[in-house]
């Protein structure tokens, strides 16, 4: 079980071979896309900041409980940092398990908790030229630091 902050673009062809075990009898993924649009504005990119070593202590905990909650083999969750286009990946998970029902709700608990408890901060640059600090408390760096938020 890993849970990853990188810089660099996440491979998930590179990711599922560690997805193996013959025990398994489902794997389930979920991807998380940069879109085009959020809350009606015309979104132009976004940038995600972490602190990694907090961020992945968190991440694997949850992993872990995702582990003893459904009795899952092993999962992955990979979170992008930087500057993001449309289109790409900025969260990728993947889940083994003997079952499909356990696997999907693996991935599905992975997701959720990890936008409520991991410390990853996004801004999204509008295509008007605004930006915001989404679903934070704060507004940003200038602000005193952002506040948790992804997805």
């Amino acid at each position: 079980m890993v849970f990853r902050i990188t810089d660099s673009p996440i491979d998930p062809a590179a990711l599922l071979p560690g997805l193996s075990d013959t025990r398994a009898g489902a794997c389930a993924t979920f991807e998380g896309r940069v879109r085009a649009q959020n809350d009606g504005k015309g979104v132009s990119s976004l940038d995600y900041e972490a602190y990694a070593p907090l961020a992945e202590k968190e991440g694997d905990r949850i992993l872990s409980e995702a582990r003893d909650k459904f009795h899952i083999l092993d999962a992955v969750c990979v979170h992008r940092t930087g500057s993001l286009k449309l289109g790409d990946l900025a969260v990728w998970i993947g889940v083994i398990s003997e079952h499909r029902g356990a696997a999907f709700e693996a991935c599905r608990y992975i997701i959720d908790e990890s936008k409520a408890r991991v410390p990853i901060w996004k801004k999204e640059h509008y295509a008007d030229g605004s930006t915001e600090w989404i679903n934070c408390a704060t507004r940003g760096p200038g602000a005193g630091g952002p506040s948790p938020a992804n997805g």
